[in-house]
């Protein structure tokens, strides 16, 4: 079960990550495998649109059942139906790093954790960091760097 204490231990994970990188300034939503927000920061200095890009990039991981990276891969060889989900969700699907799934030991899927804010392959793996520390899994191949 996603609860508070564990989205906040991500969210926290997730900015520790980022600032070990020297990340530029991040937003971090974590949501629970219905789409509803269970955590969310900001760090100062985050653009605008950061909240809306990090939803997206955990929407749609949730909606589609795969982590963004994947979706980004599947866009380059099927642009029209991805760009169309995107459309059809009101802009809930982002097709860029950073939208992770949040799995538990069973490989269960418990939620996604939207970051944005720097690349796509930092945010994903200040994700990726956060839920491993947080002691839960991610899809196989996705891999800390």
């Amino acid at each position: 079960m996603l609860t508070l204490e564990l989205a906040d231990r991500m969210v926290e994970g997730a900015l520790k990550a980022a600032r070990e990188r020297k990340a530029m300034p991040i937003a971090v939503l974590v949501l629970d495998a219905g789409g509803h927000p269970v955590a969310f920061k900001r760090e100062d200095r985050a653009s605008l649109f950061r909240f809306d890009i990090a939803r997206a990039k955990a929407m749609g991981a949730l909606g589609m059942g795969a982590d963004t990276r994947d979706l980004a891969g599947r866009a380059a060889v099927n642009p029209t139906f991805l760009i169309t989900v995107a459309m059809a969700t009101g802009g809930s699907l982002a097709l860029s790093p950073g939208g992770v799934l949040i799995r538990d030991s069973a490989a269960e899927i418990l939620g996604a954790m939207g970051i944005s804010g720097d690349t796509g392959d930092v945010d994903e793996q200040c994700a990726i960091s956060a839920i491993i520390g947080a002691g839960l899994s991610v899809a196989d191949g996705l891999r800390i760097a």
